[in-house]
């Protein structure tokens, strides 16, 4: 294989996304707490399928865009950045692309030794390394942001997972390429046992014969996963270019802060390139580009998932809001109210008491 590859539609796609929640990231991590304003002693940026650092048509990399955006952040003053305070480390298993990648990073940013920040490129294989370099760089007990970005094979244990979800403030990125789903054969079920946690959990998705449902059934699946690991919260969708093939992503975190400023970036991502995310408990062909991303009250995705929650039982506007901010994947607490005066238009529901729609409105289907 070559040291560099093509980028891919829904990679450039994810890339935004990351860039835009790299942004709310960092000054949120850095700069002084407005409850009490201090400052956490340590944070640490973990990108653990690293790469090369740049693709064939000479587009940055992960590695090389999330240090940019963090060295020209428009707040960078405020986070009183040091070496022994913000560390940044890249691991990528092949040597040619390790090394690559060292170039890369030296030729943007000059001597690494000389940046305020710490960053370090290792060449390990993340299944098997990762923890143990969080231990060594002393990222344990700190913040952690930890990227699990592979386009083939995520093989990462859940016991590290779970160390993860146990570390303070810390949160999970990842994504699964387009053909992971049609390709658990090749994997040994050992592994996928260290994956998901046991044979238990993963068997019934590997049933899943429907072409069509195997990557919902398999997304589902590893939420599932990060939630017994210990995430509070988890989004998981569908990246969907508008050409070529979509990638799937799932998100871990423990707390609702974290779950605001994932949504707030997908909603900043550019939709111009009609690319656009899919929430995968729906069925309905998914819009694409602005109308996708900026869509209104009669979205089909929104108003279809609002119907699933409505099936389920009676629920406050407020709890409405609340299910669709934590249990969707890109939908927001004030999609809600939006969604339920459409329904109600179209007298698909009731509301009760009927005199005017507030957060404690009981809202059931007709």
């Amino acid at each position: 294989m070559s040291v560099l590859w093509p980028l891919e539609p829904a990679t450039a796609a994810k890339h935004q996304l990351y860039e835009r929640y790299l942004d709310a990231w960092w000054p949120i991590m850095l700069q002084p707490s407005q409850r009490d304003g201090r400052r956490l002693p340590r944070v640490t940026y973990l990108d653990a399928f690293a790469g090369p650092g740049r693709y064939e048509g000479g587009e940055e990399g992960s590695p090389v865009f999330a240090l940019r955006r963090l060295l020209n952040h428009v707040a960078v003053d405020r986070m009183q950045l040091s070496r022994g305070r913000v560390r940044i480390l890249f691991m990528e298993k092949r040597r040619d692309r390790h090394d690559y990648l060292r170039c890369e990073l030296d030729r943007h940013f000059g001597d690494l030794d000389s940046l305020p920040v710490s960053v370090e490129v290792h060449q390990a294989e993340a299944g098997v390394a990762a923890e143990g370099l969080l231990g060594s760089t002393g990222a344990w007990g700190y913040p952690i942001l930890a990227i699990f970005d592979s386009w083939g094979n995520v093989n990462v244990p859940l016991s590290l997972m779970r160390k993860i979800a146990g570390n303070r403030s810390s949160e999970v990125i990842v994504t699964f390429g387009p053909n992971w789903f049609s390709r658990r054969h090749k994997l040994e079920p050992d592994q996928l046992d260290v994956v998901f946690g046991g044979r238990q959990y993963w068997e019934p998705a590997d049933q899943e014969s429907r072409p069509g449902e195997r990557w919902r059934v398999w997304l589902e699946t590893y939420r599932d996963a990060l939630r017994r690991a210990g995430f509070k919260f988890q989004l998981q969708f569908r990246i969907v270019p508008k050409t070529g093939q979509p990638l799937y992503l799932v998100y871990g975190t423990g707390h609702e802060r974290g779950i605001e400023v994932m949504k707030d970036a997908m909603w900043k991502v550019d939709g111009n390139n009609g690319m656009g995310f899919q929430d995968p408990r729906t069925r309905g062909a998914p819009l694409s580009g602005q109308q996708m991303l900026f869509a209104g009250p009669d979205d089909p995705e929104l108003l279809e998932l609002v119907m699933q929650r409505l099936a389920v039982g009676p629920v406050s506007l407020e709890q409405l809001g609340r299910w669709l901010l934590v249990e969707t994947a890109r939908w927001r607490s004030t999609d809600a109210r939006h969604a339920i005066a459409s329904l109600q238009g179209d007298g698909q529901i009731s509301i009760s008491p009927a005199a005017r729609l507030t957060k404690s409105s009981v809202i059931r289907l007709r």
